[in-house]
């Protein structure tokens, strides 16, 4: 996956965050639901942000980026900042 497409999946992501933020103000779907939902998105997104992060990383040392891989959820979960 390039740089371009894991902005493109971040966008997608945060649109969809935004669709059910609006679902929820029209009663289309419950709080319980949205914030599944969102945790779910946010989970993604974390995923996204770390393996852009993992790119440039292995940009600024010279070696390749497409060794750059989406790391699950439970280990991104757990860093700290």
């Amino acid at each position: 996956m390039s740089d371009p497409d894991i902005h493109t999946r971040i966008k997608d992501l945060v649109d969809a965050e935004h669709q059910l933020r609006s679902q929820l103000g029209k009663g289309e779907i419950s709080a319980a639901d949205e914030q599944r939902k969102l945790a779910d998105i946010e989970r993604q997104l974390d995923q996204c942000w770390d393996l852009l992060r993992q790119r440039d990383a292995k940009r600024e040392f010279g070696e390749p980026t497409s060794e750059a891989e989406v790391r699950p959820q439970s280990v991104v979960e757990n860093y700290e900042s």
